[in-house]
């Protein structure tokens, strides 16, 4: 995307990834403003806006699209739609992590061909999305993900909490739950995001599959994806740092985000 002006960023919540991204962007990004953030609790958004120089605006969710050309979601999966519905529709570009709630909104993408908008989802924890988008431009297969994380990464997930498993008391690794990547990105929102992603990039989220693995023993979130093909087979795996103030989120996140953002301004771009 060129423009002489710098596209207006806003970041709508600023928990561990909203404010990590707003920290970044406030340090300097070529080509792209912070210019409003929003968050559940306005008081402390004010305080953590007033550090950024200059201090930004603190609006609602719905109303950043209205000062904004990029607008980024970092909310609970529970607020999406109040921040993605307004950008869409004002025809900016939108960038959300809570991508198992974007499966559950898909003529969001019906409105953004009407609107002229973009829905532009990262990598976040993930690698390999190139890869699959590239394959799935001929025959993919299979995709199949399985997802391995610490027990307090996953505890209270609404799967454990419907099933009555307790993670928080193993001893030894638990497969809990198996199904397909929507499914999953149901039943677990705030921790396999990366799967409704992959589901995107490749065959579906109903056609994608995935375990999540529960193991005392790890201490970093690890994801091990097969994909096949008629281009190619391949395995991804990576093991992503948890975050310090949300184990369910690894510290990549943030940085995916930030990587995405600069890819609209950037004069040279790397990748699929």
């Amino acid at each position: 995307m060129n423009t002489d002006k710098p596209l207006r960023v806003g970041i709508g919540g600023l928990g561990t990834v909203g404010y990590a991204v707003a920290r970044r962007l406030d340090a300097g990004v070529g080509g792209l403003s912070l210019t409003a953030v929003s968050a559940r609790d306005s008081d402390r958004a004010r305080q953590r806006a007033a550090e950024f120089t200059p201090p930004v605006a603190v609006l609602p969710l719905a109303e950043l699209a209205a000062v904004c050309d990029v607008v980024v979601e970092c909310a609970p999966a529970e607020s999406f739609i109040e921040v993605a519905e307004p950008a869409v529709r004002a025809g900016r570009v939108f960038v959300p992590i809570s991508v198992g709630a974007l499966l559950d909104h898909g003529s969001l993408v019906d409105l953004a061909t009407e609107r002229g908008a973009r829905i532009i989802v990262p990598s976040g924890a993930l690698l390999g999305l190139d890869a699959v988008c590239a394959a799935a431009e001929g025959q993919i297969n299979s995709v199949r993900m399985v997802t391995t994380k610490p027990p307090r990464g996953l505890a209270g997930a609404p799967h454990l909490v419907k099933n009555n498993i307790d993670v928080l008391k193993l001893d030894a690794p638990m497969k809990v739950f198996e199904g397909s990547a929507r499914e999953g990105a149901a039943g677990f929102p705030a921790n396999v995001n990366v799967a409704a992603a992959l589901g995107l990039a490749g065959i579906g989220a109903d056609a994608t599959q995935l375990e999540i693995w529960a193991d005392p023993a790890i201490e970093r979130n690890a994801h091990h994806i097969i994909v096949e093909a008629d281009s190619a087979r391949f395995e991804l795996k990576i093991e992503n740092v948890p975050s310090d103030e949300n184990p369910r989120t690894g510290r990549l996140v943030a940085l995916s985000v930030v990587a995405t953002l600069r890819r609209l301004v950037a004069p040279l771009v790397v990748g699929t």
